[in-house]
């Protein structure tokens, strides 16, 4: 069985830093399309960032360069570092997964898996 499960999430200052972690079972992540998501309140579901089975990534224009996806094999974990927090960053944070590659998006539809989400809220 897939199961996705964040943690991480936390209130921070404007200019913070969060990292958010997202541990997988029943497959390996390295072997899966893997992305983060975030939802705002009375906004639809962003996608955010993505990493493909072959590494490469991808990032929505609102966070590069200041997010960073990566993958800690040792434990099948999914991390998101989030450096310069802005009050725009706050929202609901779901780590997702699919095992379709080499295609991999930031579309949610391109996503089978989901996680609960964990919240982050940033204020000044």
């Amino acid at each position: 069985e897939v199961k996705l499960v964040e943690s991480g999430g936390d209130s921070a200052q404007v200019g913070g830093s969060l990292r958010l972690s997202c541990e997988a079972s029943g497959f390996t992540v390295s072997s899966y399309c893997m992305g983060w998501f975030r939802q705002a309140p009375g906004e639809e579901r962003e996608g955010i960032a993505s990493i493909n089975s072959d590494g490469s990534t991808s990032y929505a224009d609102s966070v590069k360069g200041r997010f960073t996806i990566s993958q800690d094999d040792a434990k099948n974990t999914l991390i998101l570092q989030m450096n310069s927090l802005a009050p725009e960053d706050t929202g609901l944070y779901y780590c997702a997964a699919d095992s379709r590659v080499p295609r991999c998006t930031l579309l949610s539809v391109d996503f089978g898996y989901w996680g609960q989400g964990t919240q982050v809220t940033v204020s000044s």
